[in-house]
C-alpha cells in the first residue's frame, strides 16, 4: 500500500502527533509520498526521519492507493480538489477543530492506519457538484460541499433567475444562493437554514441566503437536476464560491450547476455511523443545558 499524504501549514500544536503517525507508517513498512509544501513545513517543525520520503506537487500526483488528509475539513476539501477525479479513496485524520469530514482524530491515527492495512474499513461514495460559468474560466469546477452564488461590492440584494431542467423555477432575491450536496448539508447550507441530509442521499439542496421573501424556503431536488442561474446586480460582478474557492463572474452571465461525473471516495473505519457523527460532532438533538 502507498499513502499520498496531504496537510496544511498551520499545525504547530500537532507536530508531536504528526511525527508519531509518520513514524508508525514507516515502521509498518507502508510506502508514502508527501505533498512537498507539507513536508517542508513538518521538517521545519522538527519532524525527523522523513528526508528520503518522496515528495510531489498536487498537480502532478504519483501513483498511490489512499490519500491521507492531515488537518481539518478545509484540508480534506483541498485533498478532494486534487485527487477527487482520480478515484483515490481519502482517509481524513483530524488535527483541527471540528473535523466533520474526517474519520479519526490524531490520537486515533495509529489504529486508523492499522485498520486501513488490515482492510477494516468501508468506502462511501459522496456525490459532487460541477459548475460551468458562461464568461469565466474555472480552474477547479468541482465541489464536495457546495457552490454558492454571492453578491460582491454592494449591500444591495442580488437577483438570481433560476431554471430547473430548463424550466423556470423562481427568481431568488437576497444575499445569495447555496447549492449544496448532501455532504455539504452540514456546512454552509446548515447555517443558511437548510436541512440536514444523510451523505449518500441522491439529491441537491437549494438554500437562499437572507431571502427577500418570507415564503422562499430551502428546496430539495433530485441529483440529476441541471440548474441554470443568471445573476443580476447593481454591481458589475458577482461571486461564485466553490468549496470556498472564489471566482468572479460578470453580472448578467449564466452559471450551470449539475452533478459531477465522478464521486469522492471517503474512507470510514469500523464503527462509523451517521447518526453518531451528528450527535457527537454537531451535538444534534442533545440537551445542551
Amino acid at each position: 500500500m502507498k499513502l499520498l499524504i496531504f496537510g496544511h501549514e498551520h499545525q504547530e500544536k500537532s507536530m508531536e502527533g504528526i511525527a508519531h503517525l509518520l513514524s508508525t507508517v514507516r515502521h509498518m513498512g507502508i510506502e508514502m509520498a508527501m505533498e512537498d509544501a507539507f513536508k517542508r513545513h513538518v521538517s521545519a517543525g522538527g519532524v525527523t526521519g522523513i528526508d528520503n520520503v518522496e515528495t510531489f506537487h498536487p498537480q502532478e500526483l504519483p501513483q498511490g492507493d489512499v490519500a491521507l488528509s492531515l488537518g481539518g475539513d478545509g484540508t480534506f476539501l483541498s485533498t478532494v480538489m486534487w485527487v477527487g477525479d482520480r478515484g483515490l479513496p481519502i482517509l481524513g485524520i483530524n488535527t483541527g477543530h471540528l473535523g466533520y469530514l474526517t474519520s479519526a482524530t490524531l490520537e486515533q491515527a495509529d489504529r486508523a492506519v492499522t485498520d486501513l492495512m488490515a482492510g477494516r474499513y468501508t468506502i462511501e461514495q459522496r456525490s459532487m457538484l460541477r459548475v460551468q460559468c458562461q464568461s469565466t474560466q474555472v480552474e477547479h469546477p468541482y465541489a464536495l460541499n457546495e457552490i454558492a452564488i454571492l453578491r460582491q461590492d454592494t449591500s444591495s440584494m442580488i437577483e438570481m433567475d433560476t431554471l430547473l431542467r430548463g424550466n423556470p423555477l423562481t427568481t431568488y432575491k437576497g444575499d445569495g444562493l447555496v447549492v449544496s450536496t448532501p455532504t455539504g448539508s452540514t456546512a454552509y447550507n446548515l447555517s443558511a437554514g437548510g436541512p440536514l441530509l444523510e451523505p449518500t442521499t441522491r439529491c441537491i439542496v437549494l438554500s437562499p441566503l437572507s431571502p427577500h421573501s418570507l415564503n422562499m424556503r430551502p428546496l430539495v431536488v433530485a441529483d440529476d437536476a441541471v440548474l441554470n442561474i443568471v445573476t443580476h446586480s447593481r454591481a458589475p460582478y458577482y461571486q461564485v464560491s466553490i468549496d470556498g474557492e472564489t471566482v468572479v463572474c460578470p453580472t448578467g452571465s449564466m452559471v450551470t450547476i449539475d452533478r459531477a461525473p465522478f464521486s469522492t471516495q471517503v474512507v470510514h473505519l469500523e464503527g462509523h455511523d451517521f447518526a453518531r457523527t451528528l450527535r457527537h460532532k454537531l451535538l444534534w438533538g442533545t440537551d445542551q443545558r
